[in-house]
């Protein structure tokens, strides 16, 4: 049995910075309305033609790849998350095994909104620990702003995403006391359709759907969020994922160094950080930057961390996240 531990890490965000004065001159909003609710000051859209949700998790993935300081043929498996895929089908896993030109590996896309990025750590290191593998590439990419609603009516939901994509590369670590200790995993599908895109979908409004309608007014092929719903499941699972990692570790909460929540709203994660006591320096937030990046937002948060020196070797990193699904997960992590 081996253990999993991150070698490289890198994140990419477009250049195009769009503020809340910026959305201010599209939509009826301010930055005092935006700030006091999400805690978002700014974040990153792409230029029309310029990035993918694929192009921006290849060069995401380059960065880690240079860092872990290993050649791109080493890469044994390559897993993708997002809710922003480029096609319906097939899914980006496979447009990066091409755009990077790596062996014939293989490719999985993780469909896990928010949790994405942790629910594909798991995956990842489940395969190393196993022996199947040795390095895994992990992507979380995410291309929201073409599919926002930018319009006074999606106010509520377009003002809180960003483009942007964070990667790693997980390698096989021999020495059981550093690495990924436990990744924890949870869904509860009852309330999938509190945060959700509708169509284009099998189940419900298919393309042929809204191309025979040809109704300007509909709605569900933009993102739907019940906001307090949201805010209420999320502080709660939270916290009991954050505690089951600890738990089964035998840590405590004074032994965490860093926590890494998803980058969901500001609020949450203050809220979060209150009811643990923990200091400042022991929680990473940049959704004030870019926004909520859904699947990226864990990967870039965490590189970042790591560029500015704020985890070191023998720190202990928590991930956490809860979103679209519901689902909710945790990660604990000796760096």
């Amino acid at each position: 049995m081996y253990h999993s531990k991150i070698t490289g890490l890198g994140f990419y965000v477009p250049d195009n910075v769009v503020t809340n004065d910026d959305l201010s001159k599209i939509i009826e909003t301010n930055d005092e309305w935006i700030q006091e609710r999400t805690g978002i000051k700014e974040r990153r859209h792409i230029k029309r033609g310029e990035d993918t949700t694929t192009s921006m998790g290849v060069k995401a993935a380059k960065i880690a790849i240079e860092r872990a300081k290993i050649d791109k043929n080493d890469i044994d498996f390559v897993i993708f998350a997002t809710l922003s895929p480029d096609y319906y089908f097939p899914g980006p896993g496979v447009l990066v095994q091409r755009d990077l030109e790596l062996r014939t590996v293989g490719a999985l896309d993780i469909r896990n909104q928010c949790s994405g990025f942790v629910y594909a750590l798991s995956i990842a290191d489940q395969y190393i620990k196993t022996g199947m593998y040795k390095n895994i590439l992990i992507i979380g990419s995410e291309l929201h702003s073409t599919g926002l609603d930018m319009t006074t009516r999606g106010r509520g939901v377009s003002v809180i995403f960003g483009d942007g994509a964070g990667a790693a590369i997980l390698r096989r670590e021999e020495d059981l006391n550093k690495g990924i200790l436990s990744t924890h995993l949870h869904s509860e599908g009852q309330h999938a359709e509190e945060l959700a895109v509708i169509a284009p979908g099998m189940g419900k409004r298919w393309v042929t759907d809204i191309i025979a309608d040809n109704n300007p007014d509909d709605e569900s092929y933009f993102p739907y969020m019940n906001g307090q719903f949201v805010f209420k499941n999320a502080v709660v699972r939270f916290s009991e994922v954050i505690m089951e990692g600890l738990q089964a570790n035998n840590l405590q909460v004074s032994d965490i160094d860093m926590l890494i929540p998803h980058q969901a709203n500001l609020r949450i994660s203050q809220f979060i950080q209150q009811k643990f006591k923990l200091r400042d320096d022991q929680v990473f937030n940049n959704i004030q930057k870019y926004g909520n990046t859904t699947a990226a937002s864990i990967p870039i948060a965490l590189t970042e961390a790591w560029e500015q020196g704020k985890i070191k070797e023998g720190d202990t990193v928590v991930l956490a996240a809860f979103g679209s699904g519901f689902t909710w997960a945790s990660a604990i992590i000796k760096w």
